[in-house]
């Protein structure tokens, strides 16, 4: 059939758009996203060995955080690099979060006077960041270790962190194994918004002050997914730190899940807003803490909810103390509310599996436990010891509540 007029004028216009359109995009007239620009360390000078590679580092960081475009990332290739203290700092240009892409093994310089600050490799001021690759941070803390006094010495300086994150807004850390970290194998700190998820955190039992996560004055911290086996607490909360979620995290040994210590400094920040979930604590000394200072200034720590949580052996599964430190004879000012224990179960070697050691200045209010299931792995009986405490109790209920 022959077409009329007006119809072939249609198709000649539509194939002339679609050459056009064609060639536009050929051209770059159609935007496409543009591919992720990678800077190698390797480029900048960093060379896998003894030699310490911190400068090479800084200035690949600095390319990558000068970069206008988007989809800037930092590549770390397979090989161990030896880096001293260094910081990667911000406010960045990029449009997009930088990517740091750890696929090699990053070692820590094994000499204390090394370090200046918190941290040995830290970020700061920047918003927009993803560390992932499955690469390792090793801090090589057995080297060190010897060095920490904090145990008895309440005013020692802690050794550095191998991750520290200070001001860092919308970050998100995946897939990264941290073993043998100096101090804390991470500190989160003055951030908004922070993820980590698919963490392999490893130190030995006796490491001192190696806890997995220390995280404060922080809003909108999620930890997910992670396996957490250090020296100290596999989480640790810190003054200031609020909407914080703990979800399907493994952890021991160590201390267990630790809100504190609270109350050492004056003018402390409260805690707000945290949930504990869907975790799994295995031979700690501890399970669920609260620990507040004897004679601390006021504060408070409400709103905080530990549910379907698993104890495999577990010293003391639930516990409050705010007597901790006990270097004064005055009570804790640290107001401790709204908490929220419920669907606890597993095993403690002790026989006082639960320990509300309460402030009498200011006594723990709202004290919710439902379905607590605990037994001793023995045939002691178990009990629970409360002081300055109002217990709600409902459901099951072992070992049996003390109430107010």
């Amino acid at each position: 059939m022959a077409m009329d007029r007006r119809s072939s004028s249609t198709i000649a216009t539509v194939l002339v758009l679609c050459s056009s359109l064609a060639s536009c995009n050929a051209a770059g007239g159609i935007p496409r996203p543009a591919p992720p620009a990678i800077f190698n360390v390797v480029s900048f000078g960093a060379k896998p060995g003894n030699t310490d590679s911190a400068q090479a580092f800084m200035r690949a960081w600095n390319a990558a955080c000068k970069f206008v475009g988007p989809r800037a990332s930092l590549f770390v290739p397979p090989g161990i690099f030896t880096l001293g203290e260094v910081t990667f700092e911000g406010p960045c240009s990029s449009q997009s979060p930088i990517v740091f892409q750890v696929a090699g093994t990053l070692q820590a310089v094994s000499d204390v006077s090394a370090y200046s600050g918190q941290g040995w490799i830290s970020f700061d001021t920047i918003s927009g960041l993803v560390i992932t690759g499955g690469g390792t941070i090793d801090g090589r803390g057995q080297n060190v270790w010897q060095y920490n006094d904090c145990k008895n010495n309440g005013d020692c300086v802690h050794l550095p962190a191998s991750f520290h994150f200070n001001g860092v807004k919308n970050a998100k850390i995946k897939g990264i194994s941290l073993v043998n970290a100096m101090g804390f194998h991470m500190h989160v700190t003055n951030s908004y918004l922070f993820r980590a998820h698919s963490l392999t955190i490893t130190a030995p039992p006796d490491s001192p002050n190696t806890d997995g996560m220390h995280v404060s004055k922080s809003n909108t911290v999620k930890i997910a997914r992670s396996v957490i086996r250090t020296g100290d607490d596999c989480v640790s909360i810190g003054p200031g730190a609020t909407n914080v979620t703990i979800n399907k995290v493994t952890c021991g040994p160590g201390h267990g899940i630790s809100i504190g210590s609270l109350g050492k400094y004056p003018n402390e920040l409260d805690v707000r807003g945290l949930i504990v979930k869907n975790c799994t604590l295995q031979g700690t000394t501890n399970g669920i803490r609260i620990k507040t200072y004897a004679g601390s200034g006021p504060s408070v720590a409400a709103g905080m909810r530990f549910s379907d949580i698993v104890m495999e052996n577990v010293l003391n599964p639930i516990i409050i103390d705010q007597n901790y430190g006990g270097s004064s004879t005055q009570p804790s000012q640290v107001r401790i509310t709204d908490v929220v224990y419920e669907n606890i179960r597993g095993t403690t070697s002790t026989e006082s599996a639960i320990s509300l050691k309460c402030s009498p200045s200011v006594p723990c209010q709202n004290m919710y436990f439902t379905n607590i299931n605990l037994r001793n792995m023995g045939s002691a009986r178990l009990s629970s010891i409360c002081a300055n405490a109002q217990v709600i109790s409902s459901g099951v209920q072992t070992p049996t509540p003390c109430l107010l």
